[in-house]
């Protein structure tokens, strides 16, 4: 049968075939790649082919009798509207998990112990582990798969991608790819080991200066990489994607391996001891380590936070970055008050409408991620994307939220960033209701901006600052306030996050977005989000540490006609004022006269 005529009940069965014939009672699925990517490739949607799921975080574990879809809370309807339930339970990961439901499922039947299947390449070691601490004793044995069995089944799989290599400036990313290089084998050093495993895209990307076209929306290579004690780089990646001009910029140094070789030449690690992140780094490395004799020092990835915090150079290039998307969502939102009530006027059509206005710009690469634009009750649903089957005409009287961001690249204009932004607007005349709660969550985004604190501070004390007004109504929101954002990389960035587990504390250079929110099923949805720099302050007199404070780098109008001011406290006017009057000197410029004339108006202080 032409597997583009295949029913998701088609695909269940020849998998549960494949899984026989392997051996397997059951199958883990993650929807994730041999990376740990956030975005994933065609070739690697391996859940969306099997159940047509499309979030970014869920698993599918399949029996011969049962099978069921888990994601977390932000996908509870999402699992609803596109998993077929009379093939798959769904559940949610904060009640169970797939550890849990094999064990519950296990001890309503016949109790036999079941030989569950995983591929090792999509699962650390840490996530394993936890799968199995909730399994019950000897009813469930989990067993790594030499072929994965949707692999099998899928005739048409897409192939792994090639896109071409290109060199990220030095200029701007502040550091040669010999200094990155030689920082992480200080490490290396200090700790013993002699080599470190790297599979985090975004962490390669980062210490060799350059960037891919691998995966939608960041421009990663999906590759692995070891790193020595003499700051030399074992490159496991496919020649073919690395032009002359980046292998003349590496250098010698690091040397372009290809991945089918990658475990001979892992093998010549035996005995020595091996620096692997057990919580980001394929279960498989450590198989091979485990094999060989080779001692495994589990310690973070050390790429991860001298990613995070950015230099001089690349804060510059960002705040450039920041600035043309501005341009290009100001005159968005100008489109968007004059269209808005325009007849038949869609969320795909805003979506299309934006991607217009930033491919004007000429350093503008692409999306960062899919737009979120949810008119009226779809704006309640928190990563909700618009698509052909739930797109919807903008309600009147009515919100729209819409989520969007960018990848800019200009080496000549000393540009590059990644942005993440958040504007909820009016459609129409605004309810008293709506206006309160926007209200409540400009404030707590005010607080944020706002925020003064000692070094060593962490995202969940400031994460209650923006939930604060909120709270005062016994209202809250499902999601975290902040995450990290890279520079050209990755829209979602391991920094200190603000959320109630955000257990890092903040350090100067990081980027991170403020994006408190409320949302009303089946009604509306309202978030705002600009992203912040952490940038020194004072010191603290009582205690001599230093201050830190956000800067926020993200420049759009908000929504006028939401805010009650009234309910404003004096300091909170007075950093809204102040803001405004940074979009009008940083935006107006570069913007013709009739846009320019209403973002003045829009942003005339209060």
């Amino acid at each position: 049968m032409p597997e583009k005529h295949m029913s998701y009940q088609d695909k269940l069965e020849l998998l549960r075939q494949e899984m026989n014939r392997q051996g397997l009672d059951g199958f883990i699925l993650p929807r994730t790649d041999a990376y740990q990517s956030e975005f994933l490739a065609a070739y690697a949607e391996r859940l969306k082919w099997l159940t047509g799921f499309t979030g970014t975080a869920g698993t599918a574990v399949i029996l011969q009798g049962r099978a069921v879809v888990l994601s977390d809370g932000r996908y509870t309807l999402q699992l609803e509207q596109q998993v077929d339930a009379g093939l798959f339970e769904t559940a949610n990961t904060t009640d169970t998990s797939p550890g849990k439901w094999l064990a519950l499922v296990n001890t309503e039947g016949d109790k036999k112990e079941l030989v569950v299947g995983y591929d090792p390449l999509l699962y650390t070691p840490l996530q394993l582990e936890k799968i199995r601490n909730d399994l019950e004793p000897d009813s469930v044995s989990l067993r790594a798969v030499k072929e994965n069995p949707v692999d099998v089944v899928w005739t048409d799989h897409p192939s792994e991608p090639k896109a071409l290599v290109e060199l990220f400036p030095d200029k701007i990313a502040g550091r040669t790819c010999a200094q990155k290089r030689e920082m992480i084998a200080q490490d290396l050093r200090h700790t013993k080991a002699c080599a470190c495993v790297l599979s985090l895209g975004d962490s390669i990307c980062w210490l060799l200066n350059v960037r891919g076209g691998d995966v939608e929306y960041s421009p990663l290579v999906l590759s692995y990489a070891l790193v020595h004690d003499d700051a030399s780089v074992d490159w496991f990646v496919d020649g073919a994607k690395i032009p002359q001009e980046v292998r003349d910029h590496l250098g010698e140094a690091v040397r372009i391996v290809a991945p089918e070789n990658m475990e001979e030449e892992l093998r010549g690690l035996h005995g020595q001891t091996v620096w692997m992140d057990r919580s980001r780094t394929c279960v498989w490395f450590e198989d091979v380590f485990k094999a060989i004799g080779a001692e495994i020092l589990d310690c973070k990835d050390p790429c991860v936070l001298p990613k995070a915090l950015k230099t001089p150079e690349e804060q510059e290039a960002l705040w450039q970055a920041h600035i043309r998307d501005g341009v290009a969502v100001t005159r968005f939102l100008k489109w968007l008050e004059d269209h808005a009530q325009d007849e038949g006027l869609t969320e795909l059509g805003v979506v299309q409408k934006l991607e217009e206005f930033r491919q004007a710009d000429p350093a503008y690469k692409g999306s960062s991620f899919g737009t979120i634009a949810g008119s009226g009750p779809n704006g309640a649903v928190i990563h909700y994307r618009p698509s052909q089957d739930t797109n919807r005409v903008l309600d009147q009287d009515s919100l729209l939220l819409i989520d969007s961001g960018g990848q800019y690249l200009d080496e000549n204009e000393g540009i590059a960033g990644t942005t993440d932004i958040t504007r909820t607007v009016a459609i129409g005349d605004p309810s008293d209701e709506m206006r309160l709660n926007f209200t409540r969550v400009l404030k707590g985004h005010i607080a944020v901006a706002r925020a003064r604190f000692p070094a060593g501070t962490t995202g969940v004390q400031v994460d209650a600052l923006a939930r604060q007004p909120l709270w005062d109504s016994g209202l809250d929101y499902a999601h975290g306030t902040g995450h990290g954002v890279g520079v050209y990389l990755c829209v979602h960035e391991e920094a200190a996050s603000i959320s109630p587990r955000g257990r890092e504390a903040f350090q100067v250079g990081m980027l991170i977005s403020n994006e408190p929110g409320y949302y009303k099923e089946g009604a509306y949805g309202i978030r705002i989000e600009s992203l912040v720099s952490v940038q020194e302050g004072e010191v603290c007199e009582s205690s001599e540490l230093p201050m830190m404070r956000f800067e926020t780098v993200t420049f759009a109008p908000l929504a006028r006609k939401l805010i009650d001011v009234e309910l404003l406290d004096r300091e909170e006017k007075a950093w809204l004022n102040l803001y405004f009057k940074r979009l009008q000197d940083l935006l107006a410029p570069l913007l013709e006269k009739d846009v320019r004339g209403w973002l003045v108006a829009q942003t005339s202080a209060f």
